[in-house]
């Protein structure tokens, strides 16, 4: 089985679960942990977990929270390549989640800058990419990450993309946003962000519009399971059965995973669908954006 890569953040989460009603300018009773996070890792993570063989590559700061994450990746089987950096901080964000499990995020990217085309192992060894938006569409890495995708292309690998957030993107714009995702063969994304892309409130829309720049799109939502398209094809939907959300962080990170694991083995998109909501609703029933069981 060939390896699959992934690109993007290498983080620490530090998760703040609000046991109540937020009372701002005083205290709010919460339950805090911390766990490995960043999108791309997260879903490296979740591959990992399902039996693929996953390289990571990422920047880390030379501080104990960047060896705290790298020796999560050496528990999960993960061979990575990070650039431990002297004075720089690993990547931190802190997760507010709400009594209904929905979550706001505070990132310190910290460390996670500076990737280059330099930082790319042997391309021979894999068959996919999964490449996260919060690397491309960071200002201090994207030109790297652009050349990255360069040779990716080159290389004839199929790239999975995810652009991260809303948040991010509006760093940058839809319209270079648009010109970016169209580098890529596959896009994953929630309802929020098609939206952004494509200034259509309603998913299908939506999703015809982006099947205009990419091969194949999937949309997920975050109750009602996700939907996909690939060009010259029907749209299908796969619901999601209901459940307890506890913890929402990571649910997309954990879908990507699901839905490339079986991609690449089937390229089925309605299996993959499947596969994508069975990761996410694994992902939302415990805290942290990882799997819950660590193999060793």
């Amino acid at each position: 089985m060939a390896q699959i890569l992934c690109i993007g953040d290498a983080m620490l989460d530090v998760i703040v679960k609000m046991q109540g009603q937020m009372y701002l300018g005083s205290d709010t009773i919460s339950q805090i942990s911390t766990h490995g996070g960043g999108a791309a890792a997260n879903t490296a993570t979740w591959l990992a977990s399902s039996g693929h063989k996953v390289f990571y590559v990422c920047r880390l700061g030379d501080d104990a929270a960047g060896r705290v994450i790298a020796n999560e990746f050496d528990a999960w089987n993960i061979e990575y390549k990070p650039e431990f950096l002297r004075g720089h901080r690993t990547g931190i964000v802190v997760v507010l989640v709400d009594q209904n499990g929905e979550r706001s995020m505070f990132p310190d990217r910290g460390a996670n800058s500076g990737l280059s085309e330099l930082d790319l192992p042997d391309l021979t060894r894999f068959s996919a990419v999964f490449l996260s938006g919060y690397a491309l569409f960071n200002p201090q890495s994207q030109a790297g990450v652009l050349r990255m995708i360069n040779k990716m292309r080159d290389a004839n690998l199929e790239i999975f993309f995810n652009p991260g957030s809303v948040g991010v993107m509006s760093n940058l714009g839809v319209d270079d946003c648009r010109q970016r995702c169209k580098l890529m063969d596959l896009l994953i994304m929630n309802q929020a962000e098609a939206e952004f892309l494509t200034g259509n409130s309603d998913i299908e829309g939506a999703l015809n519009e982006l099947s205009k720049d990419v091969e194949t799109v999937v949309i997920t939502t975050s109750s009602q399971g996700a939907i996909g398209k690939s060009r010259g094809h029907e749209i299908i939907n796969s619901p999601i059965l209901p459940i307890t959300a506890i913890d929402s962080t990571g649910a997309g990170d954990a879908f990507a995973a699901g839905f490339i694991g079986r991609w690449i083995e089937s390229k089925d998109l309605e299996s993959s669908l499947r596969a994508g909501n069975s990761f996410a609703s694994g992902c939302v029933t415990t805290i942290g954006a990882r799997p819950s069981v660590n193999p060793k």
